[in-house]
């Protein structure tokens, strides 16, 4: 088979509305979460410093806030916010319900073969 599929809903949720997919999907480069945010839900602040790992945020529905360091960042449905490693990040959901699909992908390192890009996978999640 040249694919693999789940169903989100399939995976146990984590933190009340994380959904990890990389393992279930079999990622070897990538991580997807697909985020389902009650009303006021919140996320842990963090980065992804040790492991090098930017991440994408991409909100499907509803509005929230993505806390970037100490900077606010408003979104709504349709848009994406690129989050470098070491920035601390948030989600802070407001009055209704969102989703979020959350992209993450370790840095390129020059530990490959003849000086080429290598993929750092160590602590990686979604």
């Amino acid at each position: 088979m040249s694919y693999t599929k789940t169903n989100y809903e399939d995976v146990d949720k984590v933190s009340d509305a994380m959904h990890f997919l990389r393992e279930p999907l079999e990622c070897r480069q990538i991580g997807i979460t697909i985020a389902r945010c009650e009303p006021g839900w919140r996320s842990q602040p963090h980065d992804h410093t040790e492991d090098e790992h930017e991440e994408v945020y991409v909100l499907i529905t509803g509005s929230a806030t993505v806390r970037v360091d100490d900077e606010d960042v408003p979104v709504e449905s349709g848009d994406a916010v690129w989050i470098p490693p070491a920035a601390t990040r948030q989600i802070r959901n407001g009055n209704e319900e969102s989703a979020f699909v959350l992209v993450s992908a370790p840095s390129d390192s020059d530990d490959g073969a003849n000086g080429s890009p290598s993929w750092r996978m160590s602590g990686f999640q979604g």
